[in-house]
């Protein structure tokens, strides 16, 4: 029974086979960016299996992929083939080293980026998009965000599923019964053998002349993967032409040899709806001639199904593992990565990675574990007995060709095991062991020497990975920490004025930033506030930044351009080689006035108590930290009862390709446009919007005051 699918998504899929049609595109992808996630999720799919896609399934938004590069630049990407791709984007190269063309653009609506759109063209297409093809995509794009932007406006956010839809162009009128009998019999007079292939690549007919060549009656042929209906034909360069006939749409071909020694020769014909094959029969190999063999077989019998894969696609699914990893950061990045992309390689149903920690094995990420599972897995105390234990201690893999044998060594796994294949394996790291990987698979079934190796070997990779994860986790909380000590733990409160504020760190990297914010009370009816951003993002910059903030708070009360100038004269003495933008405005409550001084800072944003909303007109002075003798200019402004002043670091306001004075513009039309009586409500919003609309690479402060009415 097919699951559960929402009218919007078949939307999405109606789409995105629109889109391909116009444009004469062969595969689409359609990402969503659910509300305050840093990853793309694949929702929709159209002309190509999972299989090859399920790389792709999860795209952050810091990746160098395409998809990322368009949604965080706001831009098309267009790359007009194979040695473009590589050149600009090396993993997907990697992974797809096939003839093909690519763009990728936003799905934008209404200043907000809800995902992604991806489209693939085969082989032969002109090296620049033709007008007709970008109006096609840049429409179907904007279908599809208003899709999602009306889902999210009714309250029901349309959010990725565990699978990506799969969204099939209309089928054609189907031949009337006369009409397909005779397409069989031609079929069927042509020499050799002929059979047909879906997109996933599942047999979809075959004559009678393709089954006697293959060797199997068609029955079992038909609806079966030919590389695992057929072992002899489970081999890398068999599936690598399998996918490039599906990825370029041109034919292929190779030659293979079923048992004893019958060469076939099989010819690839792909369309937008699947592939033709041709198998001709070439001369049989001699007497007592030698072939390669597969891992597992021996003489006289069948070789045995591998426990993995063992085809182009585990290879590729690997190699982009291995890419991934050098870019994942964090236990958490490198635990996602690694239960998405070999679930799908090893052909596993469930995946489980678990990390030793406090004299305990922590379940740190996993796929496909049922509730139960998971449960037991999630703290296991390194002297159980239990088999991902066994596997930790004694630094030695343990492999169980079915559920029954797991339950005879082991009892405490349970009669509720799933009744297939189990692999534990440990995972060492520079010599010792850090975790343990565990691996269900959905029936029974034999773990030869070479699967083992690989196995292992994936292992170590992983190891490796995760103990320069935690490395790094250890450094970002250290940082992080520091930043957090050297920020205000709250806001005094001043009466007649409502404070709010707001800090985010960096969305990419674990550096400490350098913004910094201050509210400093200075009686009843007088404050200072202040913001600034020191160059860098190391903690040399933090430290500058507890500095410049301690330098403020200890002048404030003089006169704005005396504060930034006494404070511009300390950084210069202490020549840290660093500069600094800071605002200090003085709020004087009583008299309903502000006198402001900037050193080389964004002027604030003002509301009227009418609600119009612009940036002051606040000369700019000299960063601090350059020139000894600099003065900051001061500026006195109206502060009526009901105004609300906008405070800010560029950070909140940068978008890559977009010119600052419009990203400053949109944030004073947002702040006139929310509710002045609930700064919290309104300073969420703020940050909610920014982190939605792109990317952000720097730390992002904003503070809010509002006068009484």
């Amino acid at each position: 029974m097919e699951r559960s699918v929402r009218p919007e998504t078949r939307e999405l899929g109606a789409a995105l086979t629109a889109a391909l049609e116009r444009t004469g595109a062969s595969v689409g992808m359609v990402y969503l960016l659910p509300a305050g996630a840093r990853a793309l999720r694949l929702a929709v799919l159209s002309g190509a299996p999972l299989d090859i896609a399920a790389p792709w399934t999860r795209v952050a938004l810091g990746d160098p992929v395409p998809v990322a590069d368009a949604v965080a630049d706001g831009r098309l990407v267009w790359l007009a083939d194979q040695e473009e791709m590589a050149r600009r984007y090396p993993r997907p190269g990697l992974v797809l080293p096939y003839r093909f063309s690519l763009a990728a653009l936003p799905l934008a609506a209404d200043g907000t980026t809800w995902g992604g759109l991806v489209v693939l063209w085969p082989a032969g297409h002109p090296p620049t998009l033709s007008p007709r093809e970008t109006e096609a995509l840049r429409a179907g794009a904007e279908r599809m965000a208003d899709v999602v932007r009306t889902a999210a406006g009714t309250g029901d956010p349309l959010l990725p599923g565990p699978h990506p839809f799969l969204a099939h162009p209309a089928d054609p009128a189907a031949p009337g019964a006369a009409q397909a009998a005779a397409a069989l019999a031609f079929a069927d007079r042509l020499p050799g053998g002929s059979c047909a292939l879906d997109l996933d690549g599942r047999v979809t007919f075959v004559t009678r002349a393709a089954a006697e060549l293959l060797g199997l009656p068609a029955e079992r042929l038909l609806g079966a993967l030919p590389w695992e209906a057929l072992p002899w034909l489970d081999a890398p360069a068999v599936e690598d032409r399998y996918r490039a006939a599906l990825i370029s749409r041109e034919t292929t071909a190779f030659t293979a040899v079923r048992p004893p020694g019958h060469r076939l020769r099989f010819r690839l014909h792909p369309d937008a709806s699947g592939i033709s094959v041709r198998v001709i029969p070439l001369p049989d190999l001699p007497e007592g001639g030698t072939r390669p063999r597969s891992a597992g077989e021996s003489a006289g019998r069948r070789p045995a199904p591998p426990a993995t894969p063992g085809r182009a696609g585990t290879l590729y699914h690997l190699m982009h593992l291995a890419a991934m990893f050098t870019e994942a950061v964090g236990v958490r990045d490198v635990a996602e990565r690694t239960a998405e992309q070999m679930t799908p390689a090893l052909g596993a149903q469930a995946l489980a990675l678990l990390l030793a920690r406090d004299g305990r094995l922590r379940l740190v990420g996993h796929s496909g574990c049922d509730p139960e599972l998971a449960e037991r897995l999630y703290s296991v105390p390194v002297g159980a007995g239990t088999p991902e234990v066994r596997a930790f201690t004694g630094g030695s893999p343990l492999f169980f060709q079915s559920a029954r044998e797991l339950r005879a060594a082991y009892p405490s796994a349970g009669d509720r095991t799933p009744e297939g294949a189990w692999a534990f394996v440990p995972l060492i790291a520079s010599g010792r062991p850090v975790g343990s990987l565990v691996l269900g698979f959905d029936r029974p079934r034999g773990f030869h020497s070479p699967e083992r190796a690989v196995l292992s070997s994936l292992a170590g990779l992983i190891a490796q990975a995760l103990d320069r994860a935690r490395l790094y986790d250890a450094k970002h909380e250290l940082v992080h920490s520091l930043q957090a000590g050297l920020l205000p733990h709250g806001l005094p409160r001043v009466p007649g004025l409502d404070v709010a504020a707001r800090y985010l760190p960096a969305a990419v990297g674990m550096d400490v930033g350098g913004d910094f914010y201050d509210v400093i009370r200075l009686g009843d009816t007088a404050c200072a506030v202040t913001i600034g951003d020191v160059q860098g993002h190391n903690v040399d910059a933090a430290a500058l930044m507890g500095q410049v903030r301690t330098a403020v708070h200890a002048t404030a009360g003089a006169p704005p351009g005396e504060v930034l100038a006494r404070t511009n004269r300390l950084l210069l003495d202490l020549d840290p080689g660093l500069f600094t933008s800071c605002l200090y405005a003085h709020l004087d409550l009583a008299r309903h006035r502000a006198v402001l001084a900037t050193a080389g800072h964004p002027p604030p944003l003002c509301r009227h108590p009418d609600g119009r909303t612009a940036s002051l007109d606040v000369p700019p002075g000299l960063l601090l930290g350059i020139e000894a003798t600099a003065e900051y200019p001061e500026t006195e402004v109206p502060l009526p009862p009901g105004a609300l002043l906008a405070l800010f670091t560029d950070g909140l306001v940068e978008v890559p390709g977009v010119h600052l004075d419009t990203t400053i513009a949109d944030l004073a039309a947002r702040i006139a446009r929310g509710d002045p009586a609930d700064l919290d409500a309104l300073a969420d919003a703020v940050v909610e919007h920014a982190c939605r609309t792109a990317p952000r690479n720097d730390d992002m402060a904003l503070v809010l005051l509002r006068t009484h009415p």
